[in-house]
Formats: structure tokens, C-alpha cells, sequence
């Protein structure tokens, strides 16, 4: 189990780059699953990971 901390700083370094493969949600997601799920980090970075996956999507759509 990792800690808050650790999570939040492996969650930052999957986004480093400016254009993700659905294989970076998928490891985003893993880590997120290390947390409580009441935990306030979690329910964070869940909402920010959806708008990731979201800008990605519509970046890929535009591009397409």
C-alpha cells in the first residue's frame, strides 16, 4: 500500500508528458486504487483524472 504522498507524486509523473495512451489511465487508475476510498486524495485526483481522459479524447477527436 502506498502512501498519500507517494501517490500523488507517481500520479504526477504519469502526466509529465503532454499527450497520453490509454495505458497511462490504466496506471493512473491502479495507483488511485491504493488509496481509502474515502479518502479525500482519491475522490481529487479521480475528478482529475476523468478531465485528462476527457481532453484526450477530445484532442484525439480534433486531430482525427
Amino acid at each position: 500500500m502506498l502512501t498519500e504522498q507517494e501517490v500523488t507524486r507517481n500520479f504526477s509523473q504519469i502526466f509529465k508528458g503532454s499527450s497520453f495512451d490509454l495505458s497511462v489511465f490504466d496506471r493512473a487508475e491502479l495507483l488511485l486504487e491504493e488509496l481509502r476510498p474515502e479518502s479525500p486524495l482519491r475522490h481529487r485526483l479521480t475528478i482529475e483524472l476523468e478531465e485528462l481522459r476527457s481532453r484526450s479524447l477530445s484532442k484525439q477527436s480534433v486531430g482525427a
